[in-house]
């Protein structure tokens, strides 16, 4: 179903490609994206993509938006004037990823301390679907507890974890399992991977 509005998260965590490929797809398929990108999610972009932004706003629309019919809607951490971050929005949920451990923490705890983790806390409070792909490794105990706790509250734990039984041959097949298992837990039809069976 094309027309949903669906909030994104990209953190620090490394997979900055997977953030980007969800977003894509999302806007190939029709939806708005209202998007959030940290410092970290920046430095992260630069890092494993060699993406440099003078104008951010203008930059992720040249690399993200490209010809895809839906909207995306590039939010600051403090511009909390963002739909997504009140509840009366009718936002059909949200994904975080990859989602570092510190942004885990945050929405684990509540804290709000930023648009992108008032707008998770808004999908919790609101009974609404939100994902988080994880891409840490090792995990400490404290990681685990901070996911337990949000599982247990009906956040899904989607760890950037790819499958191999597809014979991948490329890195995009890699990223695409990853990628389209996320869109899976949207419930956003797909056409990224063979499926088991197939």
């Amino acid at each position: 179903m094309s027309g949903q509005k669906w909030a994104v998260g990209i953190t620090g965590a490394s997979g900055a490609i997977y953030g980007v490929r969800v977003v894509q797809e999302l806007l190939r398929a029709g939806h708005t994206v209202h998007l959030m990108v940290t410092e970290a999610g920046w430095q992260v972009f630069h890092d494993e993509l060699d993406w440099q932004a003078e104008d951010r706003d203008s930059f992720l629309h040249d690399k993200l938006q490209q010809n895809f019919p839906g909207q995306l809607h590039y939010w600051g951490l403090r511009d909390f004037n963002c739909p997504a971050a009140s509840g009366s929005y009718r936002c059909d949920g949200m994904i975080v990823v990859p989602c570092s451990m510190g942004t885990v923490s945050g929405i684990a705890h509540g804290a709000s301390g930023n648009l992108l983790e008032r707008v998770a806390d808004v999908m919790i409070k609101e009974g609404r679907r939100l994902v988080l792909v994880p891409r840490e490794t090792p995990l400490n105990a404290i990681h685990l507890e901070n996911m337990l706790t949000l599982s247990r509250l009906g956040v899904r734990i989607l760890p950037a974890m790819p499958g191999y039984y597809q014979k991948p041959q490329t890195m995009d097949d890699l990223i695409n399992f990853v990628v389209g298992k996320a869109l899976d837990a949207l419930d956003v039809p797909h056409s990224l991977f063979r499926r088991w069976g197939e």
